[in-house]
């Protein structure tokens, strides 16, 4: 998955986290981009003020994920939302989305397989095909290629939970894809590490980009 594209600018998403105090920017500067607070609606644009910093060096976040979770629901959410705070740079109380938490956390380090689609190993298109299932109970197409058509393009600026985002990692074709939260981190099912959080502005991701889609409002079913 050595492959290049020809976007190699810093990637820059619009969230709304408010943990970052640094003063804002244009997007005329270089650099990571981080928003001033979180929106859980699927789809719903942000247009918060975004502060800049430099783009981190490529890391997993598996060791903050190693602590044992509460018993019951109430505690269990509260430590969840503690724990992606952390990883996500983001506020605990704007981290609402409980049920996309659990399910990130239920599958975090299952292992990659091609082709794969259980909690042996699985695949990355096969992992953001369960996680919209399970968290927006939105049916989408099995493939990365497949997802990258089925969904409507959308600009960095207007990332928002539950967005896609495409990455060309060999060939030609769109052959990666992931589940955007907030502050430029993603969710996906990666041949390194198995199911893990990365940040667009990563040194592979970043020139690997392709482009974010969102599933058109037509095709769209959320949870209460």
């Amino acid at each position: 998955m050595l492959s290049s594209c020809k976007q190699f600018k810093a990637i820059t998403a619009s969230d709304n986290s408010v943990a970052s105090s640094k003063p804002s920017k244009r997007s005329g500067q270089r650099g990571v981009k981080f928003l001033e607070d979180i929106s859980v609606t699927h789809g719903q644009t942000s247009t918060t003020k975004v502060t800049t910093g430099p783009v981190a060096p490529r890391s997993t976040t598996n060791s903050r994920l190693s602590n044992t979770p509460p018993s019951g629901d109430i505690e269990r959410a509260d430590w969840l939302q503690l724990k992606y705070a952390i990883m996500l740079d983001a506020n605990v109380e704007k981290l609402n989305n409980v049920s996309m938490l659990k399910t990130i956390d239920e599958w975090w380090g299952t292992r990659y397989c091609m082709g794969g689609s259980t909690k042996s190993c699985i695949d990355c298109s096969a992992f953001t095909q369960t996680v919209m299932q399970s968290v927006y109970n939105l049916n989408i197409p099995r493939t990365a290629q497949e997802q990258f058509n089925y969904t409507e393009r959308i600009n960095l600026e207007d990332l928002n939970e539950g967005d896609l985002v495409f990455f060309q990692t060999s060939g030609r074709s769109i052959s990666h894809v992931g589940v955007y939260l907030l502050n430029n981190k993603f969710v996906h099912a990666a041949t390194s590490g198995g199911v893990m959080v990365s940040d667009l502005n990563d040194s592979y991701w970043q020139p690997r980009f392709k482009g974010a889609g969102r599933v058109r409002d037509g095709k769209m079913a959320m949870k209460p």
